[in-house]
C-alpha cells in the first residue's frame, strides 16, 4: 500500500526543508520511534523538521505523488501512540515552528504556532494580564500543536474546560497538500460545519496543524490552593461525588492515593506533607473577589471535614501552591520510576459516578493480584489507571494486561463514561473502539477521513481498529 524512502526522496525533502532539516542518522531515528507510551517503537525512515507551512505544504505533495506515509510529531509526550510510525515513513515534526506569532488583548487572543511548549504560553499571556486555562501535566515539555491534536486537558478542566474549548481558528495543510484557514478570532461562528473543531482532537489523522488562534480570558487576581488528607480512601471518593452535589466546582479537584504519593517521594526524594494518609484530594480555587474565593474556599473545607478529612492545608502564595502541585505533577514519572514496564488508562466517567469508579478500580487491583495506582481529575470524571507490572514475570504480564484493560473499559462504560478522556485513542485504544461507538459511528468516522485523506498517507494506524 505504501512505497519506502528512495534517496530521491530524500534529496527532495534536502530541497524543501534544507538538508541540516532531515535527519536519518541512527540516533534521530531512535528518537523519534516512540511517544511516552511504554514499550510501543516502530522507526520511520527519515525525519523532517518543518519550518513552515509552505515547507508542511511541500513535505505533503510529495509524499501523496510518492504514496509515503507521513506522520505528524509535536514534542512526542503523548499517551496514545499517537506520534509513533507505524508504517515507517516520514516524521513531519513541527518543532521549530515555535514562535508565538501575537497576543491581542483587544481581542483577548493569541495566535500562535504548533511547536510553542504550553508552559511557555502560559507565561507569556500571564505577563500581559491574560490566561490560557488548559494545563495538562507535562505543560512545560509538550506542545500546543499536540495538545489541539489531542484535544488535551488538564486539572483545571473542571472550571474552564479543555484546549478544545479555546480553539477559535486554525490554519491546516491537508493530505493533498492544499493549506487552508478555518475559524479566526471569532468568539461565534455558525458559517457552516466547524472544520476546526472537527480537525482538534483528530490525532493528526485529518490534517497537519501550522497556526492555532486561541481565545484568552482575563488572568483571575485571587488563587488559592488546599491540600486536604483522609485516612479512608472511600471517604476522599464519596467528598467528591458530595462536592459536585452540592454544586461546587473549583477551578481543580485532583485525586491522589496513598501509593501515588509515596512514589512521587521516592522520585523527588522529599517528604509529601500527610504522605501516611490513604487518599489526598487537592483544589484550586480563582476568583476576582477575595471574600467570595475565601467563602468558597471554606464551603469546601467544611464538606471535606465533615466527611473525614484530617486537616485542610491553604496556600495562597506561588511558592507554597507549587510545593503542594510539585507531587501531583510528578506522578506519571514517578510510576515509570517505580515500574518502568507499566501500562497506562485515562478512562472517564460521569463526575458524580468517580467514586464508583475508583471502587471497581481497587476491587479489580485486588481480584487481579497486581498493583493499580490511581489519580487524576476527580473534578470532571477523568482518572488515570495505571497498571504496574512490579515483579511480574513477562508471561504473566503479557496475559494480564489485555483481560485488565478490558475490565477497566467494561466498568468505565458500565458507569456511562467511555474509554479516554484527554490522551486520545491513538494505537493503543483502537482495538477497543468498538465497545464504546457502534459500527455507525466508526463508518461515518471513516468516512470523513477518506474525505480528507483517501490515500491514508496521514498517520496511518491510528483510531480505527
Amino acid at each position: 500500500m505504501y512505497n519506502p524512502v528512495t534517496p530521491a526522496a530524500v534529496e527532495s525533502l534536502c530541497r524543501i526543508a534544507g538538508r541540516a532539516s532531515v535527519l536519518f542518522d541512527a540516533e534521530a531515528i531512535d528518537r523519534y520511534s516512540h511517544d511516552e507510551t511504554v514499550g510501543l517503537y516502530h522507526s520511520p525512515e527519515v525525519i523532517v523538521r518543518a519550518s513552515s507551512t509552505a515547507q508542511v505544504s511541500e513535505v505533503l505533495r510529495l509524499a501523496q505523488r510518492e504514496r509515503i506515509p507521513v506522520t505528524p510529531r509535536g514534542a512526542g509526550y503523548g499517551l496514545s501512540g499517537g506520534a509513533v510510525p507505524l508504517h515507517g515513513g516520514i516524521v513531519l515534526t513541527t518543532e521549530k515552528m515555535n514562535r508565538i506569532l501575537e497576543i491581542d488583548r483587544q481581542n483577548l487572543m493569541v495566535v500562535t504556532q504548533p511547536g510553542v511548549i504550553t508552559g511557555d504560553l502560559h507565561r507569556a499571556v500571564e505577563a500581559e494580564g491574560l490566561f490560557y486555562p488548559p494545563d495538562p501535566a507535562s505543560l512545560d515539555s509538550c506542545t500546543i500543536g499536540g495538545n489541539v491534536a489531542s484535544g488535551a486537558g488538564g486539572p483545571r478542566a473542571v472550571k474552564y474546560g479543555t484546549t478544545r474549548d479555546y480553539i477559535c481558528g486554525l490554519e491546516v495543510v491537508l493530505p493533498s497538500g492544499d493549506s487552508i484557514r478555518t475559524g479566526g478570532k471569532l468568539v461565534k461562528n455558525a458559517t457552516g460545519y466547524s472544520l476546526t473543531h472537527l480537525i482538534a482532537g483528530s490525532e493528526g489523522t485529518l490534517a497537519v496543524v501550522t497556526e492555532i488562534t486561541l481565545r484568552l480570558v482575563p488572568l483571575p487576581p485571587i488563587q488559592v490552593d488546599l491540600l486536604v488528607p483522609f485516612d479512608d480512601f472511600q471517604a476522599a471518593a464519596d467528598t467528591v461525588s458530595d462536592l459536585i452535589s452540592h454544586r461546587i466546582l473549583p477551578t481543580c479537584m485532583e485525586f491522589m492515593e496513598r501509593d501515588s504519593i509515596l512514589a512521587a517521594e521516592r522520585l523527588l526524594k522529599k517528604t509529601v506533607p500527610y504522605d501516611e494518609a490513604a487518599a489526598h484530594l487537592l483544589f484550586q480555587l480563582d476568583g476576582t473577589c477575595p471574600e467570595a474565593v475565601d467563602a468558597e474556599m471554606e464551603t469546601v473545607a467544611g464538606v471535606c471535614l465533615q466527611h473525614g478529612a484530617r486537616d485542610a492545608l491553604v496556600a495562597k502564595d506561588r511558592p507554597t501552591r507549587d510545593r503542594l502541585w510539585e507531587a501531583r505533577r510528578k506522578i506519571l514519572d514517578a510510576i515509570n520510576n517505580e515500574s518502568p514496564i507499566n501500562h497506562k488508562e485515562d478512562v472517564v466517567v460521569p463526575r458524580a459516578r468517580i467514586h464508583l469508579l475508583l471502587k471497581g478500580l481497587r476491587e479489580m487491583a485486588l481480584h487481579h493480584g497486581v498493583r493499580i495506582i490511581s489519580f487524576g481529575h476527580a473534578g470532571d470524571g477523568n482518572v488515570h489507571v495505571n497498571v504496574l507490572r512490579d515483579g511480574l514475570s513477562e508471561e504473566v504480564w503479557q496475559q494480564l494486561v489485555p483481560v485488565v484493560t478490558q475490565e477497566i473499559f467494561q466498568l468505565a462504560l458500565s458507569l456511562g463514561g467511555t474509554l479516554t478522556g484527554e490522551h486520545g485513542i491513538g494505537v493503543t485504544r483502537r482495538a477497543y473502539l468498538p465497545l464504546a461507538l457502534d459500527v455507525a459511528q466508526i463508518d461515518l468516522m471513516r468516512h470523513v477521513r477518506d474525505a480528507f485523506d483517501p490515500n491514508h498517507i496521514l498517520n496511518p494506524g491510528k483510531i480505527f481498529p
